[in-house]
């Protein structure tokens, strides 16, 4: 493997062999360029622009992965009520989980012990001899101030433990969102 020393967050995914497993846990994510735009357009009601394997990069990456064999999968722990930012994340999943992103989600005010989930990472090839981890940092308002890359035992092993507890309770997206429009109703 690369030397995983030298390597920042986006240098991951191009050195995982197997998966990709996100945790998020921020109620809102400071958010910029096209993203920002796709906010502002569902703050206002409006169509968001496109995003898809077609016009996003990231969707494509995850796309030609899954082709070849790699596996993407996330959990978002949200609370209630939902926020902004979280609402609008929903929506977004339904185009991640198109490209192979098998997206799953927690409720944390019907599971209270998964407050003590609060800190975003990556955990990549988890099963294998050589997992790694990218544990990310964020200010106050949710801005990506960076990551530690980390190959240790601790590291590895708090990212697993974290995952199995949000994975009990985790439902998959669309029976999350099935729930949702069921309130609403």
């Amino acid at each position: 493997m690369t030397d995983l020393a030298a390597a920042d967050l986006n240098a991951c995914f191009d050195l995982f062999k197997r998966s990709a497993f996100r945790l998020e846990t921020l109620p809102a994510y400071a958010v910029g360029g096209a993203e920002e735009e796709r906010l502002r357009a569902f703050r206002l009601g409006l169509p968001r622009p496109e995003r898809s394997v077609r016009t996003s990069p990231w969707l494509a990456r995850i796309a030609q992965t899954t082709a070849a064999g790699k596996s993407w999968r996330r959990i978002r722990v949200l609370g209630w009520p939902l926020t902004e930012y979280q609402r609008y994340q929903l929506a977004g999943y339904q185009e991640s989980a198109a490209a192979g992103d098998v997206i799953r989600i927690a409720d944390r005010s019907a599971h209270p012990e998964l407050t003590a989930l609060d800190r975003d990472f990556w955990l990549f090839d988890a099963d294998s001899p050589q997992p790694f981890a990218a544990l990310m940092s964020y200010d106050s308002t949710g801005a990506y101030l960076g990551s530690e890359i980390s190959t240790a035992p601790e590291a590895i092993n708090r990212c697993k433990a974290a995952l199995q507890m949000a994975g009990r309770y985790a439902v998959p997206l669309d029976t999350y969102l099935a729930r949702l429009r069921s309130a609403a109703a």
